[in-house]
């Protein structure tokens, strides 16, 4: 799981406080925030609004899906995929469009259209209502 600092959405000082709360990795984050009354409990707990809770946990399941890592949030981030939603909005051609030419800007070796299938096939399995 990684770790709650590698969230870009937050400001730091709700990363403090999630910390403060016990939340290290993006895993604890989507498991204190699974319900709709969980998330509104966090975010009384950490003075922010159940919309930011939203859009944390949105690039929290991002950032965990299989084999993703630094490079992968740089590559995805430099395409215009901060979260899940948006993700979901594209089709699997259209993010290994975006992510090769975020790759090529990035100067960075472009995934296998395996792993990036793979991304959308996951992100497919992890809709929430």
């Amino acid at each position: 799981m990684p770790p709650i600092e590698q969230l870009q959405r937050p400001p730091l000082i709700y990363l403090q406080r999630l910390e403060r709360q016990g939340i290290f990795t993006t895993g604890l984050l989507l498991e204190v925030s699974e319900t709709s009354r969980r998330r509104q409990y966090l975010a009384d707990q950490i003075d922010a609004t159940t919309n930011d809770i939203n859009l944390w946990r949105d690039e929290a399941l991002l950032l965990n899906l299989a084999t993703f890592g630094a490079e992968e949030q740089a590559l995805f981030t430099q395409a215009g995929i901060l979260g899940l939603s948006d993700l979901l909005a594209i089709s699997a051609e259209e993010l290994e469009t975006r992510l090769n030419d975020a790759a090529r800007v990035l100067g960075l070796d472009p995934p296998d259209r395996q792993r990036v299938e793979g991304w959308w096939e996951q992100a497919q399995t992890l809709v929430e209502e």
